[in-house]
């Protein structure tokens, strides 16, 4: 008997792909298009619009000859995904909605679903690859692994998912590059073969992101404040602290700015319209090198800058990860109070993996970088790694 599998079709090439190269493996495939958006006032183009892609979905469905479904998941993702973001800028905090996308809807509601259905295994036309090996103790363990395009890898926005969930999915384009995919998908004469890949936030689409926010947070001008470098400490290195929990808590806590600190160059619409990191949106002009976002305080409603992409006010070495936020795919392999892992990390996604020490402490897990970081940001995901396979993650206090 056939092994029944539930693609996430998306209306895009990667899973159109996906469904064929399942029924090329013979599964009995269905596809089910997740309707999750249905306000398009604040997206900026057409380039992710839903009616679109589940047209295309429908007609990859049919080419292909598999039945096919539309969910609509539009409560639970406002209730998930949008409110949390709403709530975490208005924090002064950077959520990532597609690494929670694939842990609140895709594999979990969406799966249910799915499972509810008879399916036997979930697949998506993400980037990644799994597999299974036996571990010290005896007992077979899932492994979520990068994909073999280095380029697409997606393992970074996966690293929510349970070994339960990965024992339930499939990731059929995993072994693939791009090129590869796109080619399949012009054999198979499939209409998304040439769509170009969808961009913004997940199943909303390329969106001007302070037009977004204003649904629910108001706009309040603000100050903006240049930092110059002479005003920055960061000179100490862990050598110079008594203990090693003193090092760790240096190089992981942010740096907090008041006014006085520099001088005001412009003025803002709200401090929580704005990201560490982001350079454009300030217009402020004038000044030898760019200004880039290194804080904002959300409570005093003013934005902090500086100039240039290696200001000291962008770089840090460390960050922690409460213990309630921390995350381990390989259950199995995580650190107890006082012990500590040499990894790899990324803080996000295409970030190069970075060589990190993970130091699991009574405050949280501390990620401990050899290289400073540029825009460490509250809210975002740290993602760390062996060699291929990602072993967990956290959310960065």
């Amino acid at each position: 008997m056939k092994k029944k599998v539930v693609v996430g079709l998306s209306g895009g090439v990667d899973s159109s792909v996906a469904a064929y190269l399942l029924q090329e493996q013979g599964y009995e495939v269905i596809a089910l298009f997740m309707k999750n958006w249905h306000d398009e006032t604040v997206t900026l183009s057409n380039e992710c619009p839903w009616l679109e892609d589940s047209n295309d979905a429908m007609i990859v469905a049919d080419k292909l000859g598999i039945p096919f479904q539309t969910v609509d998941l539009s409560v639970e993702y406002k209730d998930r995904i949008v409110d949390y973001m709403f709530a975490e800028y208005q924090k002064g905090r950077t959520p990532n909605p597609d690494v929670l996308c694939n842990r609140e809807i895709k594999f979990d509601v969406f799966m249910d679903i799915a499972l509810s259905l008879g399916a036997d295994y979930v697949a998506t036309g993400h980037y990644c690859r799994t597999d299974i090996q036996v571990n010290a103790d005896g007992k077979s363990v899932h492994r979520l692994l990068s994909g073999s395009d280095v380029n697409k890898d997606q393992s970074y926005f996966l690293c929510q998912l349970t070994q339960e969930q990965l024992s339930k999915v499939l990731f059929p384009i995993g072994e693939l590059q791009k090129s590869e995919v796109r080619e399949i998908a012009a054999e198979q004469d499939l209409i998304t073969a040439d769509k170009k890949d969808s961009q913004g936030l997940c199943f909303i689409g390329k969106v001007s992101l302070p037009d977004f926010l204003q649904q629910k947070l108001s706009a309040k001008q603000g100050d903006i404040i240049e930092i110059s470098e002479s005003n920055e400490a960061y000179s100490q290195t862990q050598e110079t602290f008594a203990t090693q929990k003193d090092s760790l808590l240096y190089h992981s806590t942010k740096r907090r700015y008041q006014i006085s600190d520099g001088k005001r160059v412009g003025a803002h619409q709200g401090a929580h319209f704005f990201t560490k990191g982001q350079r454009k949106g300030l217009g402020v002009g004038g000044t030898p090198e760019p200004l880039f976002i290194i804080d904002t305080d959300v409570e005093e409603n003013v934005v902090y800058t500086g100039q240039g992409k290696q200001h000291p006010g962008l770089l840090r070495r460390g960050l922690l990860v409460a213990q309630d936020e921390v995350h381990w795919v390989r259950d199995d392999l995580k650190i107890v109070l006082g012990e500590t892992l040499a990894v790899q990390a990324r803080i996000r996604y295409r970030q190069p993996l970075e060589k990190a020490t993970l130091y699991n402490e009574k405050e949280g897990l501390f990620v401990l970088f050899d290289n400073p970081q540029t825009a460490i940001s509250e809210g975002q995901f740290v993602a760390w790694y062996a060699d291929e396979e990602l072993l967990g993650s956290g959310v960065i206090s």
